[in-house]
């Protein structure tokens, strides 16, 4: 299982998610251009001292992330994406192994191009009158339930 930021824009979020990706033994892609300057602070802040324990790999493009799954397809499996343009709850979605659970940029979800090229794509159930939900705060609701149900927690 791994995560994927596509693009992001805040660097406390990635931080953030850098940090969950070091505590869950999650291995996690950064799809550039970021929104950010990788080495700003806010990103070591909300990252804290986890950053160094955090095993991530920076991807200069979308076309540079889609070759480097394909040359990889052993770790990169199904690319699932988590948007508000979804009709299917990722409750109900039966999660893999190696899914790669996909983030979009915060200020603009990601292209149509990304949403042709992703093998499924899911929502989070909300309020109708709410447009979204924090990118990091998300991904931990989707990741957590996707780790569930493949065992992939680390043991304790």
């Amino acid at each position: 299982m791994r995560l994927a930021l596509f693009q992001p824009d805040i660097a406390q979020n990635t931080g953030t998610l850098l940090r969950l990706s070091a505590c869950l033994d999650l291995p996690m892609d950064i799809i550039e251009p970021c929104g950010f300057l990788f080495n700003d602070k806010g990103l070591k802040r909300a990252g804290m001292d986890y950053l160094e324990m955090a095993n991530f790999k920076r991807h200069k493009s979308w076309d540079d992330f889609l070759n480097y799954r394909a040359e990889h397809q052993d770790e990169y499996g199904r690319l699932v994406l988590l948007t508000t343009h979804a009709s299917k709850p990722y409750t109900e979605f039966n999660f893999q192994k190696n899914d790669i659970i996909l983030m979009g940029r915060e200020s603009a979800g990601v292209p149509e191009i990304v949403h042709q090229t992703v093998d499924a794509r899911l929502l989070i159930p909300m309020n109708k009158n709410a447009r979204s939900i924090n990118v990091a705060l998300s991904a931990v609701m989707v990741v957590g339930e996707a780790l569930r149900q493949t065992g992939l927690f680390p043991k304790i």
